[in-house]
């Protein structure tokens, strides 16, 4: 009798899901341009090395498929910075910034659509050396470090032509274990430019 009764409840909840995906789905593609913010290398503490990620330029790739009730989706993001920097002006090394994340996308007027995001990713940061290191399958010429983190963002979307909109947003970054930086946080502004390519 209660396997029975799971079984209706899945049912159910599959049937409106279904109902929600067949009535509102929407695509969006965009590319940024944004810079990190975080704290100095001089306020490391503790067991954090004084060294800021913070600063260059931070390029970015995101997308999302909003399917429940025309707000509700799915989305994934990227953002690397464009130029390596130096870590106490001898190690080069480029952070990687990458999650998947629950969006809320509520339309506030016929070009507006605001986004909320909430997920989980990592911090990949690349130490490059002067030698290769190779394996079976491949050569590089970096270690990479890798770190859980938390993300929280958000922005608007304007639509100025027709499906292509600009983007201004906000990302929160919190890195479990970033000791090879100043600090467990960092924030992402910028500037998306994005196209929407389904909408209901």
């Amino acid at each position: 009798m209660q396997n029975r009764t799971i079984v209706a409840c899945l049912f159910l909840c599959a049937l409106f899901l279904a109902e929600g995906v067949a009535h509102a789905q929407q695509v969006n593609a965009a590319f940024g341009l944004n810079a990190i913010t975080a704290p100095s290398a001089s306020s490391a503490s503790g067991n954090h090395f004084p060294q800021s990620v913070r600063g260059g330029l931070f390029p970015s790739f995101s997308g999302d498929f909003i399917f429940f009730k025309n707000q509700i989706g799915l989305n994934a993001e990227v953002s690397w910075r464009a130029k390596r920097s130096l870590s106490q002006a001898f190690q080069p090394f480029r952070p990687i910034f990458y999650d998947f994340n629950a969006i809320w996308a509520p339309r506030l007027a016929k070009s507006v659509q605001a986004e909320l995001l909430a997920g989980i990713g990592a911090q990949s940061t690349r130490f490059y050396q002067d030698f290769l290191v190779c394996n079976s399958f491949s050569c590089t010429n970096f270690i990479s470090s890798n770190h859980f983190m938390g993300h929280f963002g958000g922005g608007i979307r304007y639509y100025i032509m027709g499906h292509l909109f600009v983007r201004p947003e906000a990302h929160i970054y919190l890195v479990r274990h970033n000791v090879e930086f100043s600090s467990a946080h960092a924030a992402r502004f910028g500037v998306s430019i994005g196209y929407t390519l389904l909408s209901p």
